[in-house]
């Protein structure tokens, strides 16, 4: 849930880079909580959860866009190939760059080793 966050904090950050893991769990939990409102609007016959369901659509809207370009970012590409169908969906599967590119350095540099080689 900390992904979560991390990208709520960010929410129209379009520089920098996003890792696969901040991307992807924003991702699930997009789906997790959508979904769960409009299974909730339909079990409880509550028209007003769909309309609850549609502003969350609209309020992450911007966050979604922006690590959508931060991920593009992460692996060399212009943020604007979030436009290209199935081409972004490759993107956003691809690991990092292993170096800093012209969007900043490796997100992944950050993060200590948990076990190292011997």
């Amino acid at each position: 849930m900390n992904w979560y966050f991390k990208v709520w904090q960010n929410y129209v950050n379009f520089e920098g880079r996003a890792r696969r893991k901040e991307y992807w769990m924003f991702f699930l939990f997009n789906m997790l909580i959508s979904y769960g409102l409009q299974i909730l609007a339909v079990v409880a016959e509550a028209p007003i959860l769909f309309v609850v369901s549609l502003i969350y659509s609209f309020a992450v809207l911007l966050p979604a866009i922006g690590v959508g370009v931060r991920r593009m970012h992460d692996v060399g590409k212009s943020g604007w190939f979030i436009l290209v169908p199935f081409y972004n969906l490759y993107l956003a599967c691809c690991d990092s760059e292993p170096h800093e590119n012209k969007w900043g350095p490796n997100p992944k540099a950050d993060e200590a080793p948990s076990l190292q080689k011997v």
